[in-house]
């Protein structure tokens, strides 16, 4: 005990006010609110990241599964991977005018994919065809 204090007055000091706890507990529940913020957006980023992913591995996919040269005519070509929609477009490439000579004529061949969360991703490329006809 306290020299001078009787134990009631020493008892109405001793631990902490119910402001001092409610501060306390507000500012835990602020922290721990921004931490499960922090969590959230984590898990909202590596979930768009795999999406991206998966996305671009399909994409590369089809583009090793493009035709041959001498096999790779205009047109549109589809299909689906693992539940992911692609579409190859072959199409001429405006490369200007081609010297007389050339055996090789370019094409653009643009492969898009899209999701099953409807995200999509577009790769486009070049290929050389042999020149047909004179």
């Amino acid at each position: 005990m306290y020299p001078g204090t009787t134990p009631d007055r020493r008892r109405g000091r001793a631990g902490f006010t119910l402001l001092e706890v409610l501060v306390a507990l507000a500012v835990t529940a602020a922290s721990l609110g921004a931490i499960v913020q922090v969590f959230g957006a984590n898990a909202r980023a590596a979930r768009t990241l795999e999406q991206h992913v998966a996305l671009l591995q399909t994409a590369r996919a089809v583009e090793a599964g493009i035709p041959q040269r001498r096999d790779l005519a205009l047109g549109t070509l589809d299909g689906e991977v693992a539940g992911h929609r692609w579409r190859m477009d072959v199409r001429p490439l405006d490369a200007g005018e081609l010297p007389a000579g050339a055996r090789w004529v370019p094409r653009s061949v643009s492969i898009r994919v899209r999701g099953p969360s409807g995200a999509q991703i577009t790769l486009e490329t070049v290929r050389l065809v042999p020149r047909s006809g004179p």
